[in-house]
Formats: C-alpha cells, structure tokens, sequence
C-alpha cells in the first residue's frame, strides 16, 4: 500500500488515545493507514488506501463507529472442498481489477473457488455496504412469518408512529421494500449534499431517531408507488420498523433468525447510528465465507416450505421482479436486485456482493475495494459478466 500523507495532531493524538484491545489488534501499517483516516469527512469521500485500511476494521475502531455484536453458531455450516471449477475467466487479472479482496464461488454445496486480495483473508471481516438490505429485507420477512407484522399492506407509519404526518405516512411496507415510496431523496455517492451523504450526521430532535428525524423532512416527489428510485434511506426505515415491532436490536434478531440458524462460524458486526439504531442499509461486518453461507440459507429457503423462517411464496416474491428499473432483463424485488433469469442478487458499493442462481444451486460472494468509486461503472460491467461466465463454466460441466 502506498503511503498516505499526515493527519492533524489533534486527530492522530484522538485515534491513539482510542486504542483498546480492538484497536492493537490490527497489523501495524492498517493502524498507520487509519490514522490517516479523515474522521470529519464521511467514507465516500476517502482514499483507496484508506478505505482499503478501513473496510476491514471499521468495528475495531470506536472514534470511526459503535456497533452491535452477532454472534455465531455453535454448529457452523461445513464448506466442503468440491473440485475446482473449469472453463473460468483469468480468476487473478479479474480480481486485480475489482481490487477484490476476496472471492468465493459454492456450487451445489461445495467450495469450487476461494481466492484472497488486498492482504485480507478468511479470518477477517469486511464491510457489507448495500448488502446488508437484503439481510434487513430478510428479517421483515422473518417478523411477518413470527406474527410481529401484520401484512406488506400496512402502513409504515403504523409501526412508526413519528412518521405520521409525513411523506411516509401513506406508505405501504411492501412499497418501501421496492424503493417505490415517492419520497424525494438523493443517492449520488459524489455529492456531498446527497441524502445518502448528509443523513447519518443529522442532529435530531431529543428522543427522536436520528433516521426518522431525517426522513420525516423530506417532501414527496411522486404518488407513492408510482415510481422506483434507489434509496438507502428506505432501507434504514425497513429496519427501524422491524426493530419496532419485533421489540429487539436489528442485530439481536439477526442473530436469532440467520446467524445462527444459517450455521455462520464467526462472529459479525452491525455499525450503529448516532442514535443507537442499527444503519440497515448498511454496514455488516462479516467473513467472506459467512456472506457465502447466507447465500446458502436464501438458497435453502427456496425449497424450505413450512420449515423456513420467512412466511410460505414471501422469498420467491422477494428474489423476482416486483418493478421494473428501466435495465432488460433486470427489475427490483424486495431489496434484492433481479434478473429475468432467475437469479438474483445483493449488491454493496465499491464492489461487495452475493450473486445466487437458484437453477445452478450457485452462490458467488465477493468483497472488493473499486479504484473507480462507489458506483465504478467498468467494475460493475465487468462483476456483471463474470457472473455469466461462471454460470457458462457451470453449464458446461452437465
């Protein structure tokens, strides 16, 4: 990694009198890089090298984040070795340019590729981004399947109460599931005005969420499911909202429907707002393997019946076009992104991901760090085709 430039002595001195068990549990040049690490400048707006440092540690760090702790399974879920796969693209050129920190492909329950960058490795934790809005939808199923809501018809505001006499007031769970609410918000990673840049360090009213301080501000745009628009703001609401009406943290229900259940082998973080609310957006941090194995449990959960956690049809809906995005052959469903295929996928910025191919009992997680930004479009293209390439190696062993 390349150097990265001095701090202000205020900051560095602030990062060093930080240091706990977490902190000097990081090699020496990652405690170098953060404390380069501009602590009054959000993480969309920093450095490779510093991301690269921060990616891996941001629940290791307590002036960067607090967090909530998930812990693990007692009986993890085994990932038996199957023969490597055939017919793949270069697997070393492709990760060096998604600068991947790690890549994983199981197929019909085997581990057929498992690759490692950035100096990172197995026993890490990386951080999820958008990913985690297919957990946080994930969990909304699971407290309609335990009783805690009624239908995807109710209203937001009636798990929400302060949302009352706002744009959200007429919002239906199941549209804020889809990103189809109306609601005006911003999503552009580059702006330093954007919502998704500004929301997180809101200062709310006394007693208030931090997020539902936010959002209640915000003006509607369009009718309420008239239109779909990407916001991360939704998501963080859909969290808000099962944490409301299941009575517990986000992370505690995390870990009592799928970390445990999934049979995950380590343990994962959940970063919280200035509030104390779990940012469901947003911001698991978990091993690679384990993101894999919640491909597995979603996978699982296709054929599960009775026995799933999540209501009888909810995850084919979830994981199937529920509107449309203006891509062929892709649509949106409950936080998951889809493709006419069938397959579908969770996607995070700057690279991470879990693509899953019900037809090919496929899962491909990866965590990576794009040198092109949040949204780096050659990356996407080219995490895009790879997907295809894998399916095409996979087909071709039949």
């Amino acid at each position: 990694m390349k150097a990265i430039k001095k701090i202000a002595l205020g900051t560095l001195a602030a990062l060093v009198l930080a240091g706990t068990a977490g902190w000097f549990s990081l090699d020496k040049e990652t405690r170098g890089l953060l404390k380069a690490v501009p602590t009054n400048r959000d993480l969309l707006f920093w450095s490779v090298p510093q991301r690269d440092a921060a990616f891996r540690a941001l629940d290791r760090i307590p002036l960067l984040a607090r967090w909530h702790v998930v812990q693990p399974s007692s009986t993890p879920r085994p990932l038996p070795p199957g023969p490597p796969l055939q017919q793949l693209p270069d697997i070393g050129a492709y990760m060096a340019g998604q600068r991947s920190s790690a890549l994983l492909i199981v197929q019909d329950g085997k581990l057929r590729l498992e690759r490692y960058g950035l100096d990172f490795d197995a026993a890490g934790r990386w951080t999820s981004f958008s990913v985690a809005k297919s957990f946080t939808s994930t969990l909304l199923g699971a407290a309609l399947k335990d009783g805690y809501i009624k239908s995807m018809d109710d209203k937001v505001s009636t798990y929400i109460p302060q949302m009352k006499g706002s744009a959200y007031d007429d919002v239906s769970i199941r549209q804020l599931l889809t990103m189809t609410s109306g609601v005006r918000w911003n999503e552009d990673y580059a702006d330093p005005n954007a919502d998704v840049a500004k929301f997180n360090n809101h200062q709310p009213e006394p007693g208030v969420d931090a997020l539902v301080s936010y959002l209640r501000r915000l003006p509607r745009d369009v009718p309420a499911g008239e239109r779909w628009h990407y916001s991360t703001g939704e998501t963080n609401l859909v969290g808000i909202l099962v944490s409301q009406a299941t009575g517990k943290p986000l992370a505690q229900y995390l870990e009592e429907k799928i970390w445990k259940p999934a049979g995950m082998e380590q343990q994962a973080t959940w970063i919280l707002s200035k509030t104390g609310q779990e940012i469901s957006g947003c911001c698991i941090q978990a091993a690679t393997r384990d993101f894999a194995r919640f491909g597995l449990f979603i996978l699982d959960g296709t054929t599960a019946g009775e026995r799933s956690i999540l209501p009888e049809g909810w995850l084919q809906q979830a994981t199937s076009k529920r509107t449309d995005i203006g891509q062929s052959g892709r649509g949106y469903g409950y936080q998951w992104w889809t493709y006419d295929d069938g397959s579908f996928a969770a996607r995070g910025i700057f690279g991470q991901g879990i693509f899953i191919d019900p037809q090919r009992k496929l899962v491909i997680a990866s965590n990576a760090n794009w040198s092109g930004g949040a949204r780096d479009p050659k990356a996407s293209e080219a995490r895009e085709a790879f997907y295809k390439a894998v399916q095409k190696a996979v087909d071709a062993e039949r």
